[in-house]
């Protein structure tokens, strides 16, 4: 009984005192950089400042589009070879620091935010299979030391309860896809990834921050089905619009 008295007594002053802390030095939202004294990654003015893209939705490509048809003009006349993408917001300014956030600093709260707002509203068939993260290029990983896809990738599979395998590599000869406009990105972006290990059998799920023109998901597609993959899907959690 002694040990056990002792042990709870470290744990409620274990728990005081990380309130304490939080209260004289609170955490910041990963959005706004202003404090959050609830703890949370985001404060509920940028949670409320999410844009949530709007219904109805390609089904191959998930932009938003006015009538539901075989002619979005976003994928139209393009060869996607992942079957369908989906994102739950899209990519405006609270979307954009939140993926700065995660992107260029590291900010891991910010990605449990990120993949556990996919997670619950995520279409009911999309989150099922496998998570493959989209590589990044390896000038930014020598410069920042991580793979801000295979961060949400972790943190959607621990929402989602799914398995992931990272198994794609950018090549060392692609040239970086940010800020290149939307022709140059659609070139850009061929054959610029590769497989690294087998993929698994069965489903593959795509993992990214933002989808922009959608040309670095075709190009982890077009290497997973090369490598045998069928049925290759992409979720983000933000998507640029035209």
């Amino acid at each position: 009984m002694r040990i056990a008295f002792r042990g709870n007594v470290a744990n409620v002053t274990g728990t005081l005192l990380d309130r304490l802390v939080s209260f004289v030095v609170p955490p910041l939202c990963a959005a706004c950089r202003e404090p959050e004294l609830s703890g949370e990654a985001v404060c509920p003015g940028c949670r409320m400042r999410l844009v949530p893209l709007p219904d109805p939705r390609c089904a191959r490509c998930g932009a938003p589009v006015v009538t539901v048809s075989p002619r979005c003009p976003e994928c139209r006349g393009r060869a996607l070879s992942f079957t369908s993408a989906w994102a739950p917001f899209a990519y405006e300014e609270t979307a954009r620091r939140l993926a700065v956030a995660l992107k260029s600093h590291g900010a891991t709260r910010a990605a449990a935010f990120m993949a556990g707002e996919i997670a619950l509203r995520a279409p009911p068939d999309l989150l099922r299979g496998t998570l493959v993260p989209v590589p990044a290029h390896p000038a930014r990983r020598r410069r920042q030391g991580l793979n801000h896809a295979a961060w949400l990738g972790r943190a959607l599979g621990r929402a989602a309860g799914l398995p992931l395998a990272d198994v794609l590599e950018r090549s060392r000869s692609s040239t970086p896809q940010v800020g290149l406009a939307r022709r140059a990105r659609l070139v850009n972006a061929r054959d610029s990834v590769k497989v690294g290990r087998p993929p698994p059998a069965g489903r593959l799920v795509l993992v990214d921050d933002v989808h922009t023109t959608g040309a670095t998901l075709d190009a982890c597609a077009r290497a997973l089905t090369g490598a045998g993959a069928r049925d290759v899907a992409a979720v983000t959690f933000a998507r640029a619009t035209r």
